[in-house]
């Protein structure tokens, strides 16, 4: 099976899509912390969990840039 030349998405895309998606949860869950959701002050275990899941994210995601233009 052959790839297109002009494929829809590269390691590079894919790579900061990754990444950006680590960085706007980290954001979110930070962001709704900020706000005041709950009546707790504070981040709580179940947060700090979910930060490093989205940083472990994000660094997945940095990790695939360097790959360049190959097909994703």
């Amino acid at each position: 099976m052959s790839f297109p030349d002009d494929a829809p998405l590269t390691k590079r895309q894919l790579g900061w899509l990754i990444t950006a998606l680590g960085v706007a949860s980290a954001a979110g869950i930070v962001g709704v912390d900020f706000l005041g959701a709950g009546n707790f002050t504070g981040l709580g275990p179940a947060q700090l969990q979910a930060l490093g899941g989205a940083g472990l994210v994000s660094l997945f995601g940095l990790s695939l840039v360097p790959l360049g233009h190959r097909l994703a």
